[in-house]
């Protein structure tokens, strides 16, 4: 199991600048907002059936609950968790970031990405999925803000479907 050091992997040097602590701090605000629904939705899909249509399950409503500050929000805690607790249990939870990443217009921002960016080479090669939600959020970022990609490994970022509601 590969664990992200969470603050310390936000704030420590490394390819990308360290956030200021009132950014960061504002992430994790975010994210404690939807963890609870987001935790209970993880929690039904595991004992649901895999193969069911993503709209359908509860993490599914969900996303189809929140406004896109919520879905960002919702991608981001779920990116932090599978980071943290990357392993066989997290299957659901990969859905989810997959299913996050496929959607286009969510109005992600630099330092979201970077944020992320610095959880994804934090964890390191064990979390195969860990540059899917980045590498997906910098495609939506305006030219001007996208962090160099030097060295990232080369991952299969999902194909972005128009809409908020789109795909299932």
């Amino acid at each position: 199991m590969t664990s992200v050091a969470g603050w310390a992997a936000a704030s420590t040097p490394g390819a990308f600048p360290p956030l200021p602590r009132a950014v960061a701090q504002s992430f994790y605000r975010r994210m404690r907002a939807v963890a609870p629904a987001a935790v209970g939705a993880i929690e039904r899909d595991r004992v649901a059936d895999p193969e069911q249509v993503f709209a359908d399950t509860a993490c599914g409503r969900l996303v189809g609950s929140l406004d896109d500050a919520g879905v960002r929000a919702l991608g981001m805690w779920t990116h932090h968790w599978c980071m943290r607790f990357y392993d066989d249990d997290t299957r659901v939870g990969r859905r989810l970031v997959r299913e996050i990443a496929a959607r286009a217009g969510l109005g992600w921002t630099a330092d979201e990405v970077r944020w992320m960016l610095r959880e994804s080479f934090s964890a390191g090669p064990a979390a195969a999925d860990r540059f899917t939600l980045p590498r997906a959020a910098v495609a939506q970022l305006p030219p001007a803000d996208r962090p160099p990609a030097d060295h990232w490994p080369e991952v299969e970022v999902p194909r972005q479907r128009s809409g908020r509601h789109a795909g299932g």
